[in-house]
């Protein structure tokens, strides 16, 4: 009877669990959940077990902790398993994004080859953690793809807090989304990171109207279904829309790609929105190739192969000695208010 811990921090890592969860009560296994910070815990629901403290996840023992954040305390037993909290999109350095390599897992899970690759690189370096493609447990519950007929066309609008890169916070933007919704000849449904500031949460609150709806929901899979077109700026629910072969316009993004259409200026918005829903061939090819290489699975079976991966290391693998890594430790030990020391950790 294997024992799972899924641990998160923010909000937004509610939906990677819960597809987890699934899949080991499917087989039978135990599953708990642990999250780091107060304010995130009103989110979970009574279905979402809840460890409350260090003492309760000490005496419940898992053999496996799912990681949907960067770090994960040493003193934990059993392998930590990093299964991410979003998709790479460049906001970050190297020294800080997705592919850091902190000291404090034994097994990675990762999304699709541009993200298989560099971890298996970074494995032959550092030596103390294997990697595994499984495809991202986030996700499972958007396939099946289903093909939704809109009444009028549908443009989800989504935003990161990073002030340099949110289309949340330029004046100009949200002028023209509040105009061209008043238009009425699109549809526009809104959701923004669950970070927002609360002014910038209130301005889209007062934008309202028939043909624009704003969500409070990091819940984001029922609304990338409704629509037709994301209008968005550098943010990892990008990605996660353009799995679904649904074409994507960015405002300034960081690091444009090919199956972007990436715009400038708010003034570009109307007409760029009008092309991505025309299709274009040379966006969807691109998507196409976007989606082979970032996240290949379309079955909803990641979480299974997440288990599984878990399952194999158990069996057949050993936790590697990992650096000493103190002063993050020192502080994970800070945040939870456990100092009880135990000479094991050190290398855990």
């Amino acid at each position: 009877m294997k024992k799972f811990l899924i641990y998160i921090s923010q909000s937004y890592s509610i939906p990677i669990g819960r597809p987890l969860q699934k899949e080991i009560e499917k087989r039978g296994f135990i599953v708990k959940w642990f999250c780091d910070e107060e304010e995130t815990k009103q989110y979970l629901s009574k279905n979402e077990p809840l460890l409350n403290s260090v003492k309760e996840i000490l005496s419940f023992k898992p053999d496996v902790v799912l990681v949907a954040t960067n770090v994960v305390p040493s003193f934990f037993s059993g392998i930590k398993v990093q299964v991410f909290h979003g998709f790479s999109v460049g906001k970050r350095s190297e020294a800080k994004g997705h592919f850091n390599i902190r000291g404090f897992f034994d097994l990675y899970c990762t999304q699709g080859p541009n993200t298989t690759k560099p971890f298996k690189e970074l494995q032959k370096k550092h030596r103390h953690f294997e990697v595994v493609q499984t495809g991202w447990s986030k996700v499972d519950p958007l396939f099946p793809l289903e093909e939704i007929k809109n009444s009028k066309p549908t443009i989800m609008i989504s935003s990161t807090f990073t002030t340099r890169l949110s289309l949340a916070k330029n004046s100009s933007v949200v002028k023209e989304i509040e105009r061209l919704s008043r238009l009425g000849k699109w549809k526009f449904i809104a959701v923004l990171h669950p970070k927002m500031e609360k002014e910038i949460v209130d301005k889209f609150k007062s934008l309202q109207n028939e043909n624009f709806t704003f969500y409070d929901t990091t819940e984001l899979i029922p609304l990338f279904k409704q629509a037709d077109v994301m209008l968005s700026d550098t943010t990892s629910a990008i990605t996660e829309f353009a799995l679904q072969k649904k074409p994507v316009v960015t405002i300034n993004n960081n690091k444009p790609a090919s199956y972007m259409i990436n715009i400038q200026t708010a003034k570009e918005i109307e007409g760029a929105l009008e092309y991505a829903l025309t299709k274009p061939k040379e966006i969807m090819s691109a998507l196409d190739s976007f989606i082979e290489d970032t996240h290949p699975y379309s079955d909803g079976k990641s979480s299974q192969r997440v288990i599984d991966a878990c399952l194999d290391f158990l069996e057949n693998k050993e936790p590697k000695r990992k650096p000493l890594n103190l002063i993050r430790k020192y502080k994970i030990r800070k945040k939870l208010g456990y100092f009880k020391f135990n000479i094991r950790d050190i290398f855990r």
